[in-house]
């Protein structure tokens, strides 16, 4: 390695980037395409965020994609990304130069996506190895689809700042920025900050700001709204805390 950076090597195995549902529900299972069950056959190793997560997960897709045939999750092998320290990458290559296919899977989602995962994808990139991205729930995708906003020009910013202060400056900076630029501005906070960011943003923007909550994506709870940050102050917040959130702010 030099400088972070893997030389190209020879390879037989290839990486398949495996989507996740984003709640633990049946219907979110719906979301995730009924091919994932082959990738997943056609794969000797595993990679994942929480490695028990994972387990559940392919026992409930076994069950409601293949009723009736039964997976061994034990004749897999299986490794903690760990925000993929130097020997987790060295035995993602070895398995990949010893012709394993590997596969990668989030928390939740889809692989790379503000996920610990990408840096396993770049490694694959940097030394050639074939990767293959599978088809799955994104909730940065779907609530900017849901979101009736700008799908050409759009930004993701991942978490604001902490700092009070920091996050009220961010907020003014991206409401500027959607105006300059008919841009949607697209991040995220942890869960039980959710409500004092919508509080900040409603305290923030202007009146004519559109903004847009999409929580429990995929789940029976489901909620995707759009509103002028006016019309978002005329009524009683949703409560938001310790839900899955994405927040998208689009100013003209």
């Amino acid at each position: 390695m030099n400088n972070g950076l893997h030389k190209h090597i020879a390879t037989s195995g290839k990486v398949y980037l495996l989507p996740t549902v984003l709640h633990d529900s049946d219907k979110a299972l719906q979301a995730i395409p009924p091919y994932i069950t082959d990738a997943i056959k056609d794969c000797q190793v595993f990679f994942a965020e929480q490695e028990k997560t994972a387990r559940r997960f392919f026992k409930k897709i076994w069950r409601h994609s293949l009723p009736g045939e039964d997976i061994i999750i034990d004749n897999y092998e299986w490794h903690a990304i760990h925000k993929a320290e130097d020997a987790v990458k060295s035995i993602f290559i070895q398995k990949l130069q010893e012709g394993k296919n590997v596969g990668i899977i989030s928390e939740a989602g889809c692989p790379g996506i503000a996920d610990p995962g990408q840096i396993l994808i770049e490694v694959a990139q940097q030394i050639g190895a074939t990767v293959i991205p599978l088809v799955g729930p994104s909730s940065i995708l779907m609530a900017l689809m849901a979101s009736g906003m700008n799908g050409q020009c759009f930004q993701f910013l991942g978490y604001l700042p902490i700092d009070n202060a920091a996050r009220k400056r961010s907020i003014k900076e991206m409401e500027t920025d959607s105006s300059k630029r008919n841009c949607t501005q697209v991040f995220i906070e942890t869960p039980y900050r959710n409500n004092q960011l919508l509080a900040d943003i409603l305290n923030a923007c202007a009146n004519e700001t559109k903004l847009c909550i999409a929580v429990d994506i995929t789940s029976p709870e489901e909620y995707i709204k759009t509103k002028r940050v006016a019309d978002w102050k005329k009524q009683q917040a949703p409560d938001l805390h310790k839900r899955p959130a994405i927040f998208l702010l689009y100013a003209r």
